[in-house]
């Protein structure tokens, strides 16, 4: 068995292995931190801290009746999600590039915090996210033997919200430290690619997801 501090670092690194990978959460978070500044790109980013802390804790406490409808649903699921992910990239695609924040005027979370429930929702429906932190916990609960109490698996779930924080910390920082240098030039083409990034990898899960429905 794991000590709680190697459970806590485990964590860490399971957190940070499921939010560096680049994917739809790490555009919008950078699509944000340049137009909203870092609180911007950080609430982003907090939506998918507390999407990775349920799939965390579905895996970890083996939350049969939730993994049972995530695993029967999983086709309707990849369907929303990439309709979402298709909506989100339309809407960058169609709108009107602004520094909602301008440059040096500083904001607050709250503010920002609308996009808290859509960073959560495409963490929840990625078929991505959920297979890959079934198989990461699932490999690391074969090696260690299991879970001997419910808070080991909770110092899990937390650590693992933990590492993925600090890598949307780390992120949005980087980005609104060099957002003064952004133009309405700039920020429209930086739109136009997250935009088309979004759809794409919105379009991606649908033809995938109608492939497999139709052989």
């Amino acid at each position: 068995m794991l000590s709680t501090i190697q459970l806590v670092f485990a964590g860490l690194g399971i957190g940070l292995l499921m939010a560096v990978p680049v994917g739809p959460v790490n555009v919008l978070v950078i699509q944000r931190a340049v137009s909203r500044g870092f609180w911007g790109g950080l609430a982003a980013g907090m939506g998918a801290v507390l999407g990775d802390g349920v799939l965390a804790a579905i895996a970890a406490f083996s939350i049969a009746a939730v993994s049972d409808v995530m695993s029967s649903y999983g086709d309707a699921i990849q369907f929303v999600g990439g309709l979402l992910l298709i909506g989100f990239g339309l809407a960058l695609l169609l709108s009107r590039p602004v520094l909602a924040t301008p440059v040096g005027e500083r904001s607050h979370l709250f503010e920002h915090a609308g996009i808290i429930p859509q960073t959560f929702i495409m963490t929840v429906t990625n078929p991505g996210a959920i297979l890959g932190m079934a198989a990461i916990i699932g490999g690391l609960g074969s090696l260690i033997g299991g879970f001997n109490t419910n808070f080991e698996a909770l110092i899990l779930v937390a650590a693992i919200m933990g590492g993925s924080l600090l890598w949307w910390l780390a992120l949005s920082e980087l980005i609104s430290a060099f957002r003064h240098k952004i133009t309405e030039s700039r920020l429209n083409i930086i739109n136009r690619i997250a935009g088309f990034v979004l759809f794409a990898f919105g379009a991606g899960l649908l033809v995938e997801g109608l492939w497999r429905y139709f052989h």
